[in-house]
């Protein structure tokens, strides 16, 4: 039963720690005061990456006590059955509301329609879910991955024409992210159009680098091992990136603006574009994880009586060496 903010009973220090364990903020000891805060409760994919480490200092600094709430940040360590044991820990906990980032797609609509008829809404971010209700989720706010895959895909095939190698036959070396995950089906997706649109691409290889800088690294080192024809890496984010660009330098093989195979990246964190600057990424497709203040405007709007849009997508850019500059990457805030 839904207890409601102004009766929600702050968790004893047991409880928090289970609650909050792994996510890399220790629960602070707390009374058993009656709180008149929203309370929010956040499930996190993880801490895999640059990007997903942003993601969640924006709910942090959002989401304080200062401005009126209590936020429980759950990290699921990139596990779903992680994600479903907290959010049933946050129906228990009668919370107010429940921010969801998938870590896959599918598979949720059994756990939502526990919170659908707990009366929370949820608000999903980042990552979607596939349901064919949509009453189970309140509103959705992310990138269109979709459209980033066709942005690189459309970047490559200006910049191959410039450099006169529109009819080479061209070897893309693809590192995948996490399977089943919304940016790994949009930017897979578009690249796999890519390819079917230029007959002389070919895949050389697909790899899963699972948005981690030390498993790309493996499957890209692996992978070179082979001596396959390289032109092109498609990394779906700046992490698998950093990976990639270890392995051609353990192989010896250049890249980037001067070398021999183009990187292709996304996200655009700050250390994604200062390689990017430095010429060492061809294309950073910009991803953003700031997602905290999108979040506290729905909840805003549904605490005003009002209905939020359910789909918000994000506005975004991509960015090449000659678009970048010290002082415009400096003043990223991720």
């Amino acid at each position: 039963m839904k207890l409601g903010k102004t009766k929600w009973c702050l968790l004893s220090a047991a409880a928090a720690a289970a609650v909050l364990g792994g996510c890399g903020r220790p629960a602070e000891p707390e009374s058993e005061q009656a709180s008149e805060n929203i309370v929010i409760g956040f499930s996190q994919v993880g801490a895999e990456s640059d990007w997903r480490v942003a993601n969640s200092e924006s709910m942090y600094a959002t989401f304080t006590e200062e401005k009126g709430y209590d936020l429980l940040f759950d990290n699921a360590q990139q596990k779903p059955e992680n994600q479903i044991a907290a959010i049933r820990t946050f129906i228990l906990q009668g919370v107010d509301y429940i921010v969801l980032a998938p870590i896959i797609e599918s598979g949720w609509d059994e756990i939502l329609t526990e919170v659908k008829d707990a009366g929370i809404p949820v608000i999903v971010v980042d990552r979607m879910v596939n349901t064919e209700d949509e009453s189970l989720y309140t509103a959705w706010v992310g990138s269109d991955t979709y459209w980033e895959g066709e942005t690189a895909v459309g970047w490559l095939e200006d910049y191959l024409q410039e450099q006169g190698r529109q009819e080479e036959e061209i070897s893309i070396l693809h590192v995948q992210g996490t399977t089943g995950a919304t940016p790994q089906l949009g930017r897979t997706a578009g690249l796999d159009e890519g390819i079917l649109q230029n007959e002389n691409w070919s895949l050389t290889g697909r790899v899963e680098g699972e948005f981690t800088q030390a498993k790309a690294y493996e499957e890209v080192a692996e992978f070179l091992k082979s001596g396959s024809k390289v032109d092109v890496i498609y990394c779906e984010n700046d992490n698998s990136a950093f990976g990639a660009m270890q392995a051609l330098d353990e192989a010896g093989i250049s890249y980037g603006e001067d070398g021999d195979v183009i990187i292709i990246s996304f996200d655009a964190t700050r250390a994604g574009l200062t390689a990017c600057m430095e010429g060492r990424i061809n294309l950073n497709v910009e991803c953003n994880p700031l997602h905290g203040p999108r979040v506290e405007k729905i909840i805003s709007q549904l605490e005003a009586g009002e209905s939020p849009e359910k789909h918000s997508y994000v506005e975004e850019t991509y960015f090449t060496p000659d678009s970048l500059t010290p002082e415009f990457i400096e003043q990223r805030q991720y």
